[in-house]
């Protein structure tokens, strides 16, 4: 079957690896930077391919060409397809982790630091490469290979300390604050993510965001039995 060459859409090589890999003495193995470089240079190159091509579309050989690396380069990082899409996601989700981290009010009520976490993950999951990554990972689960528990994974461990912390406050009711804090997610972020993962424009802009997220809120604190 014939190869897609991605590179022959480019009108020029200006913006190939090339050009842009750090440059290394004659003959010495590259040094602790150099390597780092390269490799974020690789994985931000194979998100790209991923996100706008998909899992199965995209090869290992397409990517070691789009970054100007040999696939021996590639491979010896990444024994497969496989297990350069899960370090990729890996490393996307540490990163969001370190910026909610870094948006987060270091003091405040509990309730308050809650609601901004929440409001940041809503933020994050609807950026268009993170959209595009996900939207590949559902349509195509052999992506990950194995996947692990939602309980295992540290922004949800984050968001269920908040909630009981806010717990511990008085903030909100007692209750299993791993279930409370999949439901505020649910609430707050998944309507919107799985919109824009169909490809619909209803959440594009900050303010239906936030007129959705502040509803969804009000529910979760209030629930929807009537008041009074």
């Amino acid at each position: 079957m014939k190869r897609k060459n991605v590179m022959s859409q480019k009108p020029d090589r200006s913006d190939t690896v090339t050009e842009q890999r750090p440059p290394r003495a004659r003959g010495g193995r590259p040094s602790k930077a150099e390597a780092a470089k390269l490799e974020r240079h690789i994985l931000e190159t194979a998100a790209n391919l991923f996100a706008t091509q998909g899992f199965a579309a995209t090869s290992m050989e397409q990517i070691a060409s789009a970054c100007g690396a040999g696939k021996d380069t590639i491979y010896r990082r990444y024994p497969s397809k496989t297990a350069l899409f899960s370090a990729l996601m890996a490393g996307l989700q540490a990163e969001v982790l370190a910026e909610l981290e870094a948006a987060l009010q270091l003091d405040g009520p509990a309730l308050d630091r809650l609601r901004q976490y929440a409001r940041a993950i809503l933020a994050v999951n609807l950026r268009p490469q993170l959209v595009a990554l996900n939207r590949v990972v559902l349509s195509e689960p052999s992506a990950l290979g194995k996947r692990k528990p939602e309980a295992g994974d540290p922004i949800m461990q984050r968001l269920t300390g908040l909630v009981e912390e806010a717990q511990n406050d008085s903030a909100i009711a007692a209750g299993d604050g791993a279930f409370l804090a999949t439901q505020l997610l649910y609430a707050t972020s998944i309507r919107p993510l799985m919109s824009r993962l169909l490809g619909e424009t209803d959440f594009e802009e900050n303010a239906a965001q936030d007129d959705y997220f502040c509803r969804a809120w009000d529910l979760f604190l209030n629930g929807a039995r009537r008041q009074g």
